[in-house]
């Protein structure tokens, strides 16, 4: 009799078990359905004006007009993008607070400072790669290299510079990764920003510089102050057509790309992560969004959060060694 009064317990027990995670699966459907029903505070890790600042307010803005819905942008710059990550790394995960990453505060800073505020691994959730942007390695005209293996050839002969807008950052480990795959010596002169670094290749005073597309796009033209080589992307650039990729120099699987893409906090619930996602995707595919996209040298992504979250998981395997091989760090 005990027996199965204990079996008849369990039995109501698994009953009542089931029917809690049943109401629970509709709630989250329910709340994704309704979402949003406020403003959503759209974390912004960098100053007003630059490239993180422009794409995402120009995804925000075109939620606000295709669905009405109420998007905050909210800047938080400093430490290379840690405080405004950390910032929306501890926010609730309730899809009111999300950020756009850059491969700095997503796959290089963890390896780069000596202590965090957040792991960029286990407190972000991936919502959708929105693009990347590819970088070319200049020089100045006045310098006598005309292609990838000329300056190869001649950092064979001595030791070459490079600059970067500073220590950790993307041209900086270009430079460091492209310097082992070509067997040469490159020295690294970081400068604090990206003007700077420019000036000085122009001026001559540094042999070479990995610099983002859009940002070297200008002095390309007529008349000509700096010299492209080659870039990083797969393919040639629609903005630079007549410049090899790497791939076509020689070293093929050479793409470092400075990465962009919409994150929020951990344990998010996996149907506001999807609604995110689908209405995010939409936005980009916009044809003024796409066209804006590549003005500002956006290569289009997109995609599900799984295929962002494995693209991370890549992407900071080659970014540890990278920093490793630099020996770059901050305090």
């Amino acid at each position: 009799m005990e027996t199965k009064r204990a079996t008849c317990c369990w039995r109501g027990l698994s009953a009542f078990g089931i029917a809690i995670l049943a109401l629970t699966a509709a709630s989250s459907v329910s709340s994704a359905q309704t979402f949003p029903a406020k403003p959503i505070r759209f974390v912004i890790p960098s100053p007003p004006g630059g490239g993180t600042d422009t794409l995402s307010r120009l995804i925000a803005n075109k939620l606000t007009e295709t669905l009405k819905w109420q998007i905050l942008p909210d800047n938080r710059p400093g430490a290379g993008g840690n405080l405004g990550m950390d910032i929306a790394a501890k926010s609730a995960p309730d899809g009111y607070t999300v950020a756009l990453g850059e491969s700095a505060n997503l796959t290089i800073n963890p390896y780069l400072y000596t202590t965090m505020p957040f792991d960029a691994a286990k407190d972000l959730t991936p919502i959708v790669f929105v693009g990347t942007v590819p970088l070319v390695l200049v020089t100045s005209p006045k310098r006598p290299f005309d292609s990838v293996a000329a300056v190869a050839a001649a950092a064979k002969q001595k030791p070459l510079t490079f600059a970067s807008s500073g220590n950790g950052t993307m041209g900086h480990l270009a430079g460091e990764i492209w310097m082992r795959r070509a067997g040469v010596e490159l020295q690294h002169v970081p400068y604090r920003g990206g003007a700077a670094a420019v000036t000085d290749v122009v001026a001559g005073q540094v042999d070479l510089h990995f610099a983002s597309i859009p940002a070297a796009a200008s002095m390309l033209v007529d008349p000509p102050t700096l010299r492209a080589l080659a870039v990083t992307s797969a393919e040639r650039s629609p903005e630079l057509p007549s410049v090899p990729t790497f791939g076509e120099a020689g070293y093929a699987g050479f793409t470092p790309q400075v990465v962009y893409g919409v994150v929020g906090p951990k344990a998010m619930s996996p149907q506001i992560v999807e609604r995110l996602n689908s209405e995010i995707n939409r936005a980009l595919q916009a044809p003024d969004v796409k066209e804006r996209l590549a003005k500002i040298g956006v290569a289009l992504r997109g995609g599900t959060p799984a295929d962002f979250a494995q693209f991370l998981t890549e992407e900071r395997t080659k970014m540890a060694k990278a920093v490793a091989d630099s020996g770059a760090r901050i305090d």
